[in-house]
């Protein structure tokens, strides 16, 4: 059984599982390598989601048995590979049979998720911070925090306006009619942040145009020099009139 698992593996790495990846969508489709799983409770979840992502886009034609091998073919090391053996004996024995490959990621999401990656999302949701990012960055990563970490509600859009930027929080939070659910706190801070960013560009531009007239804009300030001139020969002792006149 542990040689079909590092066929399979091999096999997945030179363009899937017994050739099904290329007829199922064609060979121009690329798809993301799966990471290794190694029981983190942390990165279950993640994992799950890439494995369901490639099943469908991939191998969605290969046979269950097929699907389960390939699932487990991608967890090695630390405690993953303890279950990863035990899994492996009950299938050989007949203890256990699973009759389509979600099962089999369910049961592995609830083995390593249970309320240790409750509570792991949810350290790392209140550690997000926007930064210098743009507002798009930072609510995709804030929503991919949020899934799994109990937030919801006021307490998920209180973790929201902590985590951005202040200029946006304030403006927001100062509107006639401010948000109320998180889409809209998502939505229209994405809104303002790329207001923003585009006001900044235009500035930039017009700074670097006026930079680019500078010669012109110094001659225009030069012509008035006479002005200059006349100031000199009122409070300028021995200035001549006539002096100045001829200047």
């Amino acid at each position: 059984m542990q040689v079909q698992i590092q066929a399979l593996l091999a096999a997945g790495g030179a363009g899937g599982v017994g050739g099904v990846e290329r007829g199922t969508i064609g060979p121009k489709v690329e798809v993301a390598t799966l990471a290794i799983f190694n029981g983190e409770a942390g990165k279950v979840g993640r994992f799950v989601t890439a494995c369901r992502l490639y099943l469908r886009m991939k191998i969605r034609e290969a046979t269950v048995e097929e699907q389960v091998f390939w699932v487990l073919s991608h967890m090695q090391g630390g405690s993953a590979d303890v279950w990863k053996e035990n899994v492996l004996e009950e299938l050989e024995s007949g203890k256990m049979e699973y009759e389509t490959a979600e099962e089999l990621l369910m049961t592995l999401k609830k083995e390593f998720g249970g309320g240790e990656e409750e509570s792991v999302k949810a350290a790392e949701l209140r550690k997000l911070e926007q930064g210098g990012r743009t507002m798009e960055e930072f609510v995709q990563e804030f929503k991919q925090a949020a899934r799994g970490s109990g937030y919801e509600g006021r307490p998920l859009v209180e973790e929201f306006k902590r985590g951005m930027n202040g200029g946006i929080r304030r403006k927001l939070m100062e509107a006639e009619n401010p948000p109320t659910s998180i889409e809209n706190w998502y939505r229209r801070a994405t809104a303002l942040d790329r207001n923003w960013r585009e006001s900044q560009r235009e500035e930039e531009r017009l700074r670097k145009k006026e930079m680019g007239g500078g010669g012109q804009k110094q001659e225009r300030q030069s012509l008035p020099q006479p002005l200059v001139w006349q100031c000199q020969a009122r409070f300028t002792p021995g200035w001549k009139s006539a002096e100045w006149t001829r200047r």
